[in-house]
């Protein structure tokens, strides 16, 4: 019989479980989101136990992501209202700047770094950073950030949506340019065909089932974002377990990655102060401004990792290219939350003097 004062240990993943939990409360009580941290613990399983990653055929993972992003451009599809998008139209000025900075702004000052990274290694690190400057806009944070902060919340609405449908072209052309000469295999034709199967003809599905299916699709959101999370979970997680399996991360240290995500948040602050200066040279209101701002300078981890399915098949450089990515969807998210929280402050604080 167990002597009823004999401690029992608990089990180490019980542990382990308990441990994340805890940190997913705390990430939430900071204002983090918690897929963050999710995130990171699935590199930290692609480290340890890549083998599920890296396993081929009808039923594995890598597979369940081609089919995964399909559906997830196909939902994306269904929650487009054409109408709206149609009269996002007018304000073509702000249009204009916000895809500017996205497609045009952004890879040119990638491409000035570019002589920081001259040794093969580092190559890659900048192919990755160069992926993630032409990547389009995100579409849910951004306009989350825009309302917070009382920006133009319909124009937010047309740009990120509009920005994610154009980037499906424009990214891979940026690429194209690059990758042709580093690898004999990249075919920007191939890679088209692709797209246009795995991306374009679901969007375009979608669209056409809006009237029938885009109240379903609406009050299902909620776990829609739970099915997009849970696919670009998958992508990250093969990739590094390809990455991993392969050694490709050998030479990185821990300042390695401090250091990328520090030169990360220049490139957003940098990129932030020069669309306001534009902003306040084109005469903006406040709302257009704040949309502005946040819409140009936000990128979409959910096209950066599909589409890095795609971009980089069967690249064992993959988990390299998305780190980028993840790091500066991390800081853009922390970084844009404390940005749109105090310039609503503000926006109150003016709203009380102008009434006192």
């Amino acid at each position: 019989m167990q002597n009823p004062n004999t401690r029992i240990d608990p089990d180490p993943v019980d542990k382990q479980i308990t441990f994340f939990q805890k940190m997913l409360k705390l990430a939430g009580l900071a204002g983090l989101d918690p897929f963050i941290l999710i995130l990171a613990f699935v590199i930290i399983l692609a480290n340890f136990w890549p083998e599920p990653g890296i396993q081929e055929g009808p039923f594995s993972l890598a597979e369940l992501a081609n089919y995964g992003v399909s559906f997830i451009f196909f939902f994306y599809g269904l929650r487009q209202e054409p109408e709206k998008l149609k009269a996002g139209l007018s304000n073509w000025k702000l249009h204009l700047l916000i895809h500017f900075t996205t497609f045009l702004l952004f890879p040119l000052l990638a491409l000035l770094g570019k002589t920081l990274f001259e040794t093969p290694d580092s190559e890659v690190l900048w192919l990755g950073i160069f992926f993630q400057a032409t990547l389009p806009s995100t579409v849910s944070s951004a306009v989350v950030m825009v309302s917070i902060a009382g920006g133009n919340i319909p124009a937010a609405i047309f740009n990120a949506s509009i920005s994610s449908m154009v980037g499906v072209f424009i990214t891979p052309l940026w690429m194209g340019l690059f990758l042709n000469s580093a690898s004999e295999s990249f075919d920007l034709s191939q890679v088209f065909i692709k797209l246009i199967i795995q991306v374009i003809i679901p969007v375009i599905l979608g669209i056409l089932l809006h009237r029938k299916l885009g109240k379903i699709a609406e009050k299902y959101r909620k776990q829609m974002r739970y099915f997009d999370q849970t696919i670009i979970l998958v992508i990250v997680y093969t990739s590094f377990s390809e990455s991993f399996s392969q050694n490709m991360f050998a030479g990185f240290k821990v300042w390695n990655v401090i250091f990328l995500g520090l030169g990360l948040m220049v490139f957003f602050l940098l990129v932030l102060f020069i669309v306001n200066l534009i902003s306040k040279a084109l005469h903006f209101s406040r709302e257009d401004k704040i949309t502005a701002m946040f819409c140009g300078s936000k990128k979409s981890l959910v096209h950066g990792t599909v589409m890095a399915k795609v971009l980089f098949v069967n690249s064992v450089n993959t988990g390299i290219i998305l780190l980028p990515v993840m790091l500066y969807h991390t800081l853009q998210m922390v970084v844009a939350s404390i940005l749109a929280k105090k310039m609503a402050r503000d926006a109150e604080e003016r709203g009380r003097t102008e009434k006192g």
